[in-house]
């Protein structure tokens, strides 16, 4: 992740305009609801209610007998398994939120998203609705087209950490696809760049032929990795493919990578983003800026399903099985399949961002806070998630096996790993550990020897069989390259190696016993943790900072074109220019840029037999294609 790419996103506000106005006229019995940057009208208002002994006034929430709401018969529901869950010729919703007062589901049919609508509301007690702090219910009727969302009621407290707002929907931290636009960088109604967004609801129908899939299960030390772009590897036209853009553009050039002895793609962010997120005029260019990387994910279950060639069809349905079947055709090419995950920030950005799911279900769990409810920035992004406090890493743990039991994932590489490392806000070992320790004087982020959720991660059954690699880094100074904790599993993106590398090949005094070492596995690193030579994932260009032309093209960024006045972008390239600056230069300078770069590549290559390699390319630049390596 660019360590600094984030700058512009703070001195930027863009203009969101409501597509969800209140209409001239309403029907009768209408209410309307706002939510996060929309209005939206809803059709029905639904409430549990039944007397309660001895208080002949008061009324519950306390179901009986399933009751005929509708199209839907409603039950008390099941507190596990979180998120909705088809069971017993229905759907349970469960999700936890332990410091709400109310909670409400909100099903909307697709149709009525695009209209501005909700279509029932089904208001949950906490009597017989809730059990410890999840709140469920369970739904038997018609599920075809239907998306949900919930609203939850409490305080609006942020010097506390709350958020709560009951105008505004918001998505399950477990909903398995998110439904709002359907093409990629299109404004939503009347220019809307948050329009409302639902999650879908699962039905008997979701099948997928997986073909008898099985994982490769290549030994680390065997993989050339390609680290890629979903939609930058075949949108420009020169591709050739039928789909460009999309997970099936990807499957389309697979016997391309295989030929060139790729066995392993990295995929940059497949989650749920807003490509809209800071969308603003580019005055340089004339057009639009755009967040392309997606290191901002709204929903972790989903995958973007504006990378998918049918968008919001069948209400993400289509969007999941397309990219199960990337999965499956690139493994019957024999090439395993990594996810790149963000799991140090969300989307919903500081105290001044939207409440899209998380800030808004629970904000002083899922985010790391301050006494005063102020937000920890590790991330350099706004927030930073709360990844060892329980019930966050219990959300992390289940998010990691779905994409490997039902995705069919081999591996992920975790951007700003060092985050998953520091305490949660109001760190106590109890908790944690069972019983206090000696000498605890462990604050909110402080680094941790033993983090839990590395822990857990690290001896869970199921991902114990597949590859975990730690971007071991983040923007709070934090640097655990070659001391990350690993429990003798996971592996690092090795920074030292490529600095070491760059400062040699372009000449510069002092690294040549530092370049021997990165030749040999970085054992300087790694040996003495009881690693072996492939646990260091050795690269020297990648999606942040210079690519390979770039490094041999330019001693200084030139960021200039896409309006960002050159703070955006990594400034520590350790780049040469070969004797003159910029795309223009002499034929003998063009002589020795070219064998820079085969130089780097030779490098990256010869770097301990059978070790880890990193390519990354199919990012067009205006200086070139990114190429790096691992």
């Amino acid at each position: 992740m660019d360590l600094t790419r984030c700058i512009s996103c703070f001195q930027y506000t863009p203009k969101l305009i409501s597509p969800f106005r209140q209409q001239t006229t309403l029907k009768p019995n209408f209410t309307t609801i706002s939510n996060n940057h929309s209005t939206i009208s809803t059709t029905r208002m639904v409430a549990i209610k039944a007397r309660v002994e001895g208080a002949a006034d008061a009324e519950t929430a306390v179901v009986e007998k399933p009751k005929l709401i509708k199209r839907f018969q409603v039950s008390e529901g099941y507190p596990a398994p979180f998120g909705a869950t088809l069971r017993d010729g229905g759907v349970n919703f469960a999700i936890y939120s332990a410091n709400a007062v109310s909670a409400t589901l909100c099903l909307i049919t697709l149709s009525d998203l695009q209209q501005n609508r909700v279509t029932e509301q089904i208001s949950l007690d906490p009597l017989t609705n809730k059990t410890g702090d999840v709140w469920h219910v369970f739904l038997r009727g018609d599920f075809k087209d239907m998306l949900y969302g919930y609203i939850f009621g409490g305080k609006f407290s942020p010097e506390k950490g709350h958020y709560y707002d009951s105008s505004r929907i918001l998505l399950d931290p477990y909903g398995k696809a998110v439904i709002s636009r359907g093409e990629f960088g299109a404004l939503g109604p009347e220019d809307n760049c948050w329009p409302q967004m639902a999650c879908m609801v699962p039905t008997s129908e979701d099948q997928f032929d997986w073909e008898g899939d099985l994982p490769l299960r290549y030994p680390q030390r065997d993989l050339i990795v390609y680290e890629m772009h979903v939609r930058g590897f075949t949108r420009h036209e020169s591709s050739r493919t039928e789909f460009p853009g999309t997970y099936c553009g990807v499957v389309e050039k697979l016997d391309h990578l295989k030929e060139l002895g790729v066995n392993c793609i990295e995929l940059m962010p497949c989650h749920e983003f807003n490509e809209l997120e800071y969308y603003s005029y580019n005055s340089v260019l004339g057009d639009y800026k755009l967040n392309f990387w997606g290191y901002s994910t709204v929903n972790y279950f989903s995958p973007m399903t504006r990378y998918s060639s049918a968008g919001i069809d069948n209400c993400g349905r289509d969007a999941i099985n397309e990219f199960k079947h990337l999965v499956k055709e690139a493994h019957k090419r024999g090439i395993e399949v990594f996810m790149d995950v963000v799991f140090n920030h969300t989307a919903e950005g500081n105290e001044k961002g939207p409440a899209l799911s998380f800030r808004g279900v629970d904000n002083s769990v899922y985010y790391m806070l301050a006494p005063k409810g102020e937000y920890y920035n590790y991330s350099g992004c706004g927030n930073t998630f709360n990844c060892n406090h329980p019930v966050v890493r219990q959300f992390i743990l289940d998010c990691l096996r779905y994409w490997v039991t039902e995705m069919h994932v081999d591996g992920f590489r975790f951007d700003l790993a060092s985050i998953m490392t520091r305490s949660s806000s109001l760190w106590d070992s109890v908790n944690v550990y069972g019983n206090p320790l000696e000498g605890d004087l462990i604050t909110t982020g402080t680094p941790l020897r033993n983090p839990p959720l590395i822990d857990m991660m690290s001896n869970d059954p199921v991902l114990r069989g597949v590859k975990l690699i730690a971007e071991a880094w983040d923007t709070g100074g934090l640097y655990q390259v070659g001391a990350f904790p690993h429990w003798g599993f996971w592996s690092e993106w090795n920074g030292k190696y490529r600095d070491i590398v760059r400062q040699f090949i372009k000449g510069t005094d002092g690294f040549s016993g530092a370049f021997a070492e990165c030749l040999c596995g970085s054992p300087n690193l790694y040996q003495e943790g009881g690693r072996k030579p492939w646990n260091s994932v050795n690269f020297v260009c990648a999606h942040d900072g210079f690519t390979l032309a770039d490094l041999v093209t330019y001693n200084n960024k030139h960021n200039l074109a896409n309006g960002e006045d050159n703070n955006d972008g990594e400034s520590h390239n350790n780049s040469w220019n070969c004797g003159q600056e910029g795309e223009f230069a002499s034929i003998s300078v063009k002589k020795l840029r070219k064998r820079q770069m085969r130089n780097f590549f030779l490098c990256l290559m010869v770097s301990q037999v059978r070790l880890n390699h990193y390519i990354h390319g199919g990012l067009l630049s205006l200086s070139g294609i990114y190429l790096y390596s691992l």
